[in-house]
Order: structure tokens, then C-alpha cells, then sequence
């Protein structure tokens, strides 16, 4: 675990997705090697139906994969301190995503995997009707909408 979470910090590796330790079920999304990946990689998931939707109204996305039942956008680890990410998405240590074999469908024209993920937040609370709020301690955190 330990050697996990310093793979992480210090750029995980890329290539062909690999399964995760103890959990042949997962594999990790691999980036394309020529992009920084230095915070470390998690990974927001959605119902594929709200992919394009996001897509095109994200002011900037970083590497998107797909599959049939979801896309994933690539994080800076540790986007989901202080986020309570809607119950429609799936948030992925790691970038360790259920082996549905997902295949890169965007690559951004920077030299950075991330999507912000606040803009992101924003986004897939919009499109599952979940309401983000700021709680009392500043944090933001979802509601379900009215």
C-alpha cells in the first residue's frame, strides 16, 4: 500500500493498464507517456449518458476514457478531500477503475492529464441534479436537488 501511494506522489507510471494489488477486477488507466503527471492520478467516473454533456461544457479537460457504461476524467490525487462527489459518480484512487477495459478518448493540448476538478464537481453535480453547497466549515459538499 505504502509503495502505492508513493507511486502516486511521485507520477505514477504509465502504460498498459495494469491490476491493481490484490484486485484482478481493476486495472489502471494508463496515460500517455508524454504528459506530466506529477500529483499523482485519480480518477472521476460517470454514467456514460452525461459524458458528452460534460465534455463539451468543461472549460478544460485533461485525459477522458471511456467505455460503454462510464467516463472517466483524470484528477490530481486527492480531489476528493473536501468534495462530496455525487452517488452517479464513482471516485478512483489511483486511477484503478473496475476492468471494463476503458480506452482513451481525449487527450489534452497541454502538457498535463488533470482536469480541474473543482469546474468538474460543478459539472457533475449539475448534470445528476445534485445541488453543490458550501458547508459551514467552507468545504463544499452536495445535496440532493429539490
Amino acid at each position: 500500500m505504502l509503495r502505492n501511494a508513493l507511486s502516486q506522489l511521485l507520477g505514477a507510471r504509465r502504460g498498459r493498464p495494469e491490476e491493481e494489488d490484490g484486485a484482478p477486477d481493476r486495472v489502471r488507466l494508463p496515460l500517455p507517456p508524454a504528459l506530466s503527471a506529477s500529483l499523482g492520478c485519480d480518477a472521476v467516473g460517470v454514467p456514460a449518458q452525461y459524458g458528452f454533456r460534460l465534455m463539451s461544457h468543461l472549460p478544460r479537460a485533461g485525459c477522458v476514457f471511456a467505455d460503454a457504461d462510464r467516463w472517466w476524467w483524470i484528477v490530481p490525487a486527492g480531489s476528493d478531500l473536501d468534495l462530496d462527489w455525487p452517488e452517479q459518480a464513482s471516485y478512483a484512487a489511483g486511477a484503478y477503475v473496475p476492468a471494463g477495459r476503458p480506452r482513451l478518448i481525449h487527450t489534452p493540448e497541454s502538457r498535463t492529464p488533470y482536469t480541474p476538478p473543482i469546474p468538474l464537481f460543478l459539472m457533475v453535480c449539475q448534470v445528476t441534479g445534485v445541488a453543490p453547497t458550501w458547508g459551514p466549515s467552507g468545504r463544499p459538499r452536495a445535496v440532493p436537488a429539490p
